[in-house]
């Protein structure tokens, strides 16, 4: 992770102007390190999937391997416009992609209201391309929702916590809210990274905000 932003692009490039990438998947990892599971699907019937960038994604993904009803988390970069890039690739700031972390989840168990309130009370959603001394296009907020009934709880939850944000002193949230792009694995030794090395560098503050459970019935 980049402690601090010196020389790092605050705007996304152009597709003109993007890095070309390349047609093959990178390598990674093929189990999670903290539960063995598959890291890459088929999953299970009945799990659902969720997609979140919340700053440095070593960090967002431990939030989240620590729920309960969680079958795998995975790092990985998305809504950019790079195919199958790499960490140094995503770093230059000329991908567009995002540090993300895909959540696959049984519903029956966590709900995905509940990972959207993980996700708000995990990081500062106000920060623009920043997430603390992190800085750059990659530390972006973002929810990138599979469904209408997630994309309905995304803005709900967003309307909510703007409101409870406002109310303790901070500005307006910047958080990204899109249909789930694809989401391109990152290298091995980016996955479960704080699992692997728990003395390892985090970026994620939190804004010290409880947010309200979201249902459906409120949307």
């Amino acid at each position: 992770m980049a402690l601090f932003g010196f020389g790092k692009k605050l705007t996304l490039p152009n597709v003109s102007d993007a890095l070309r990438g390349r047609g093959v998947a990178i390598p990674t990892a093929t189990t999670h390190h903290v539960n063995g599971n598959p890291l890459k699907p088929p999953y299970p019937q009945g799990m659902e999937q969720a997609i979140f960038g919340m700053g440095c994604f070593w960090g967002a993904e431990r939030k989240f391997w620590q729920v309960s009803g969680v079958y795998i988390t995975a790092v990985g970069y998305a809504s950019g416009i790079t195919p199958n890039p790499t960490y140094d690739e995503v770093c230059s700031g000329m991908t567009g992609h995002n540090e993300v972390v895909l959540v696959v989840f049984d519903p029956k168990i966590i709900s995905y209201e509940q990972l959207l309130k993980v996700f708000w009370e995990s990081h500062n959603p106000t920060q623009g391309m920043r997430q603390g001394n992190d800085t750059g296009t990659q530390y972006r907020s973002g929810i990138y929702y599979y469904s209408q009934a997630q994309q309905d709880l995304a803005n709900a939850s967003l309307k909510i916590f703007q409101a409870a944000l406002k109310s303790s002193g901070y500005g307006a949230i910047t958080t990204e809210v899109l249909s789930a792009p694809e989401f391109y694995f990152a290298e091995g030794y980016h996955q479960q990274y704080l699992a692997k090395n728990p003395n390892g560098y985090c970026g994620l503050g939190g804004c010290n905000v409880n947010l309200p459970e979201v249902s459906l019935d409120k949307v």
